[in-house]
């Protein structure tokens, strides 16, 4: 359900809490990049480490120390080089991956001094002067005769067409919404990626040719696995997370202003105009993932005056990276932890509170801790997870896994001449990074297998 404006009840719904330079500014580069003379300098930090920990932490494997030593030389092409080999979503990936919890993690000067090389704005600094000069350092493979099919716009799909037109394939995606780019378009805070960086990101990936979109186009409605594998040499599907999982409650469904958040980020993403959104005075966002912090933090800065998370366990327990959670409470959100929603309240059909319970663990198990309380709120945002939908498939269908794809480690599924990627699969850990993989590695074994 979308967000009412003016629901009946006591509910306070608006657009336009903030003026127009006030939202720009909160919705700014939440990272400005580094100048020229600041990429210089923070490469000369870096020790370029042999068996560097920084590479085996990334999901792609860049070449970390070697694309770091480029920009230290002045090379930041030949740096943007390194980085697009391996990702060819390294522009998003610098803006959007947890690199807190990635490579500079496993930065030896963050073990060292508490201070890693600020490797994701360094890996931005390339990539971005590469898509300034408008090409990328790639050229289509001699044409081979093959056919692929494509199954999601996303980064799994992108990343996994880009490679086989490389190899020479032809490459048709099928995509069910109107723009591609997956989650990147819709479900990434707008601060993260201004400036529409996301469909110059998939504009770029689509100059290397011999790839075709069709929009429009959903798996199990307008097009069926069992006619892709008839038609194409080979089919991969990056079709992420069509379902959300829901809380269960009464309410959910049928009162003003329960939303979804997932649903909610993809309207903030597409609104031409953020001062035209709905903004709840008082909001509560139900978990404690990327999702929750986004859909929390954007609340805040379109002009909500309270915007609380809640989560069931505790804080160190969230799905949200440290960073992230920081990200929320200096954004002035508060977070609940041990928060588990007992009753959604309403009033003349609208949202006006959650009742929760204050939980604990015993024995590794999560139970009431015996009280409850109340927070009033306008709206309601659910971010609890997203769920696979195996009847897509119809009578053909993969090994599956709690509605997730199984793949072996080259994404191949059960069934011949059908890989998998991205959010879909099962065993994943739903990052633009790790879906990036996917796609490349599916394409690498899509590419051997075609030649026999």
């Amino acid at each position: 359900m979308a967000i009412v404006a003016e629901p009946s009840g006591i509910s306070d719904i608006k657009a336009g809490r903030l003026e127009s330079a006030a939202l720009k500014a909160n919705f700014g580069d939440l990272h400005p990049p580094l100048s020229a003379h600041e990429a210089h300098v923070e490469a000369d930090r870096c020790y370029f480490c042999f068996d560097a920990p920084c590479q085996t932490a990334c999901p792609t494997s860049i070449d970390i120390p070697l694309f770091i030593r480029e920009i230290a030389a002045g090379n930041p092409l030949g740096a943007a080089e390194t980085i697009l080999s391996a990702n060819i979503m390294g522009g998003m990936c610098a803006r959007v991956c947890p690199t807190e919890t990635l490579c500079e993690e496993a930065c030896v000067r963050e073990h060292a001094e508490g201070k890693p090389v600020r490797i994701g704005l360094l890996q931005r600094h390339a990539v971005d002067a590469q898509m300034e000069k408008g090409h990328q350092p790639f050229t289509r493979g001699a044409h081979t005769g093959k056919k692929i099919a494509v199954v999601g716009a996303g980064p799994a799909g992108l990343a996994c067409a880009h490679a086989l037109s490389v190899a020479g394939h032809e490459v048709l995606i099928f995509e069910a919404r109107e723009k591609s780019g997956g989650l990147n378009e819709y479900g990434i805070a707008a601060y993260k990626t201004p400036d529409d960086f996301a469909q110059r990101e998939v504009e770029f990936i689509l100059s290397i040719g011999g790839i075709t979109l069709h929009h429009g186009q959903a798996l199990g409605r307008e097009v069926t696995l069992e006619r892709l594998r008839l038609d194409y040499d080979a089919v991969f599907i990056g079709a992420g997370l069509p379902g959300v999982n829901k809380l269960g409650l009464a309410g959910e469904g049928d009162l003003d202003n329960v939303v979804d958040a997932v649903e909610y980020i993809a309207a903030l993403r597409q609104a031409a105009d953020l001062s035209t959104l709905p903004v709840g005075r008082r909001v509560i966002v139900i978990g404690g993932g990327m999702t929750a912090v986004d859909a929390a933090v954007q609340s805040k800065r379109l002009g909500a005056d309270t915007v609380t998370i809640a989560y069931r366990r505790g804080i160190d327990d969230m799905k949200a990276s440290g960073f992230e959670r920081e990200l929320a409470q200096t954004s002035g959100v508060t977070i609940r932890p041990w928060a588990r929603p007992l009753r959604l309240e309403g009033h003349g059909g609208a949202a006006s509170g959650v009742l929760f319970e204050h939980t604990k663990l015993e024995a590794g198990k999560l139970v009431s801790a015996g009280d409850a309380f109340r927070i009033e709120a306008d709206v309601v945002f659910t971010a609890i997870g997203q769920v696979g939908a195996g009847d897509v498939f119809g009578a053909e269908a993969p090994d599956l896994k709690d509605g997730r794809i199984v793949v072996d480690e080259q994404r191949r599924t059960s069934l011949k001449g059908v890989w998998a990627g991205g959010d879909c699969v099962a065993g994943g850990q739903d990052l633009t990074v790790s879906a990036v993989e996917d796609g490349k590695q599916a394409a690498r074994s899509i590419i051997a297998a075609l030649k026999g």
